[in-house]
């Protein structure tokens, strides 16, 4: 992959087009050699076989540079041999994700994946792919990790705001110091999970908070 990652980012999957495409690269290929070796007695005969396995190696560097890559944070489409086109999908425009294979799909584990986001440009395709139930799941679970750390990261972040004016509301000549003890932090920061994932309304969030705060 020759997409940089960013700074935390990992990746999860790296997957290929199916490689059924590279069966007539190889075939031409041997053809080569075999008729080289049959009309050895032509010297000219040896270009044949160099010519199949120039473009067996030619297809194949380009088998390797066409990736679909599954990051914590987004999923990269990448193509291109001595040029370069890549394209991302960030997690948290993704909608949906589904793929469907044909018989010899089934047969030798290739298929077509499609990519529902929220971007203009609506559906993205991968045709080929190896391996689409595992780039599907991949995504769907990457989707989840990354929902979760983000109702983390707002719960601390609300967490901390209202710690820090709690604080900066105690600091007063006399005043009893009314910071959030870390009980009822790690409280809110459950709430506000569980806003976020739709098990509160607005109106039962509130009330619990305004419970906890006092």
């Amino acid at each position: 992959m020759r997409t940089p990652l960013q700074k935390g980012e990992k990746v999860l999957l790296v997957t290929y087009s199916s490689w059924t495409s590279l069966i007539v690269p190889v075939l031409i290929a041997i053809a080569g050699l075999v008729a080289a070796w049959f009309l050895r007695s032509y010297p000219w005969t040896w270009t044949i076989a160099v010519a199949g396995i120039l473009y067996f190696l030619l297809r194949y560097f380009t088998w390797k540079a066409n990736v679909w890559v599954v990051t914590s944070s987004r999923v990269i489409d990448e193509s291109g041999l001595l040029s370069h086109f890549a394209k991302e999908s960030p997690l948290e425009k993704i909608n949906n994700v589904s793929y469907d294979q044909t018989l010899m799909g089934r047969l030798f584990n290739y298929g077509h994946v499609e990519i529902q986001t929220a971007a203009e440009i609506g559906a993205t395709d991968y045709y080929n792919v190896n391996h689409p139930r595992l780039l599907k799941d991949t995504i769907t679970a990457a989707q989840s990790d990354h929902r979760n750390w983000q109702y983390s990261s707002q719960a601390m972040q609300m967490a901390a705001a209202l710690d820090g004016s709690r604080r900066s509301g105690a600091s007063g000549p006399g005043s009893q110091g009314n910071a959030l003890s870390p009980g009822t932090a790690a409280e809110l920061e459950k709430l506000f999970d569980l806003k976020q994932k739709g098990a509160l309304s607005e109106e039962e969030y509130n009330k619990a908070k305004s419970r906890l705060l006092g």
